[in-house]
């Protein structure tokens, strides 16, 4: 179907229109809110023990949640193409999809009943070891709704490359690691590092999961997700929200650019 210039025209300025009312103007006024007053108040509101005890927490969150998400990725697509038809390849299809599909709440819900003083491993909580409330369950919550990135990043990046130069070097003699470590990871290189990078930025923005199991002391177990909302609802520190919020975008859009620069790159090679 032939499309008229003044409809192509018609339909950018509308999604652009819309982008802009969706996105622009939120973020525009969040910059306002926060720079107004002056870049000394910013710096001062991101500098209290509890916004820097929050980007420790963040970090460090996404430092543990990163590796384990690799490695688990990495095997699971390497397992559900490379491992041919196996009993349970659906099943196993399904629960990387699942956070996908389930509210981060039910997520949270659901690690409290496993893993709280009740739950089926509450033992471990009566024991001293404690999950829910603290930070061991706030990594669980936040590798769960992860879970999915670097699987369907490395997935048809798989496909792509097909087996022939990993039965090549089988031929020549390589072994399983020397051909994983030899050939295929550094063809799925540009795959993982793009699921990298969508994990590092959900771990970061994740709140719903969290904030069931958080106990969102400052300073204990609060991320930057929880302060926003502590300032903003317990507090009634709109401006310390609105500049633990410009830190978290800041943060985003440095891990965006990233994501854009990898995948040009990704693309052209």
């Amino acid at each position: 179907m032939k499309v008229s210039r003044g409809t192509r025209l018609s339909l950018r300025v509308v999604a652009l229109g819309y982008l802009f009312a969706l996105v622009g103007v939120p973020i525009a006024v969040i910059l306002w809110r926060t720079f107004s007053p002056g870049l000394s108040e910013f710096l001062a509101s991101i500098s209290t023990p509890a916004a820097q005890s929050a980007l420790n927490l963040s970090l460090l969150i996404v430092a543990i949640t990163v590796p384990v998400n690799v490695v688990f990725g990495v095997a699971t697509a390497l397992a559900l193409v490379r491992g041919g038809r196996f009993r349970g390849r659906g099943l196993l299809q399904a629960v990387v999809d699942l956070p996908f599909a389930v509210s981060p709440i039910v997520v949270g819900v659901s690690l409290i009943m496993l893993w709280g003083a009740g739950g089926w491993f509450g033992a471990l909580d009566r024991a001293g070891f404690k999950v829910i409330f603290g930070l061991p369950g706030m990594i669980l919550a936040t590798i769960f709704v992860t879970l999915p990135f670097v699987v369907r990043e490395v997935e048809p990046v798989l496909h792509e490359i097909g087996l022939d130069q990993e039965q090549a070097a089988s031929t020549l003699g390589a072994n399983p690691w020397q051909t994983f470590w030899r050939i295929t990871l550094p063809a799925i290189r540009w795959g993982l590092t793009y699921g990298i990078v969508l994990t590092v930025a959900r771990a970061l923005g994740e709140f719903g999961a969290v904030i069931m199991v958080s106990s969102g002391f400052a300073g204990v177990s609060q991320t930057l997700t929880l302060l926003v909302h502590s300032r903003y609802i317990d507090d009634h520190n709109t401006y310390g929200a609105y500049a633990a919020a410009t830190l978290l975008m800041g943060i985003a859009l440095v891990v965006l650019l990233l994501m854009t620069v990898l995948d040009r790159k990704r693309s052209d090679r």
